[in-house]
């Protein structure tokens, strides 16, 4: 089995990955939002337009 981040050989003490850098890079990830599991509820996405209109970004449009 290769680490998802690196492709080295994983390590049974960090596995799925090969060592603790790599496992800190992959819940750095899914802290900052690089992962997301999309949602099919109308809700999520009335939320997030919601959201995005409260921003800086969101009143440009």
């Amino acid at each position: 089995m290769s680490c998802p981040i690196c492709t080295a050989e994983t390590e049974r003490a960090y596995r799925p990955f090969c060592s603790r850098r790599c496992a800190d890079v992959d819940l750095a990830k899914w802290m900052n939002g690089s992962y997301a599991c999309a949602s099919t509820d109308p809700e999520d996405a009335e939320k997030a337009l919601e959201e995005l209109e409260k921003t800086d970004i969101g009143k440009q449009f």
